[in-house]
């Protein structure tokens, strides 16, 4: 059995909504993280859409921090929650969101988090994260996923220290080009997706979807890592 969790910042769909709704398909998530979802105006009408046009429900997201989970059919929902990050003054709220789900008898437990430009707020909600999603995990025997967007590549500490304590599935398991932003121009790997033990990555990488769809739904590139227990 596998399953196939996707990270997505969605830019708060100012971009091309079609083009979004076309990649969201390609990359066919049984779980989905996103980020940036929309925060003000009609902004649960918005997420709800989404969901309902890519074939998923939103399983967890609250207004403030801008993270959801999506799941799609099949996905049974255990637990959803979303946590605001710790406060730092002078700069944005953060948040994650949490679901506990069972797909196939594999029970995972799927954090979506977008971490700060702050070094030190970057480094502590990346730890408080990690927290939160092992404490939702634990009643359920549930592996750890964490995906989103990091605001920081690989060779820098928070990423360092959340690829020491889980797996990182691009790393692990690479298909396709790793860069993820900018869509138009990806130099910078900045978003993916990491799973604890119990599971294995059998691939990670990109969305098989068009190019210029790529390019128009946002200025990130998803990426979608299939798991496995193991």
């Amino acid at each position: 059995m596998t399953i196939r969790v996707a990270t997505y910042n969605v830019h708060g769909m100012r971009d091309d909504v079609p083009a979004l709704v076309r990649v969201i398909r390609a990359a066919r998530p049984d779980v989905l993280c996103v980020q940036e979802v929309p925060r003000r105006w009609a902004w649960r009408r918005r997420r709800a859409r989404l969901a309902a046009e890519t074939g998923m429900i939103v399983a967890a997201g609250r207004r403030r921090g801008g993270t959801a989970v999506l799941t799609g059919p099949g996905v049974r929902v255990l637990r959803a929650e979303t946590h605001l990050l710790r406060f730092h003054a002078f700069l944005e709220r953060r948040a994650t969101s949490i679901a506990v789900v069972e797909s196939g008898g594999l029970r995972v437990a799927v954090a979506s988090v977008h971490l700060d430009l702050h070094v030190a707020a970057r480094a502590r909600h990346a730890e408080e994260a990690l927290a939160l999603l092992a404490a939702a995990a634990e009643p359920y025997g549930a592996a750890l996923v964490l995906a989103g967007d990091l605001n920081e590549q690989p060779h820098q500490d928070t990423f360092r220290h959340l690829a020491g304590r889980l797996t990182d599935c691009y790393a692990r398991a690479p298909r396709g080009q790793g860069p993820t932003f900018t869509a138009r121009r990806p130099d910078k790997r900045i978003d993916a997706v990491f799973a604890g033990p119990g599971l294995s990555a059998v691939s990670c990488g990109g969305a098989d979807a068009d190019p210029a769809d790529l390019a128009a739904a946002s200025d990130h590139l998803p990426v979608v890592a299939e798991l496995r227990p193991g």
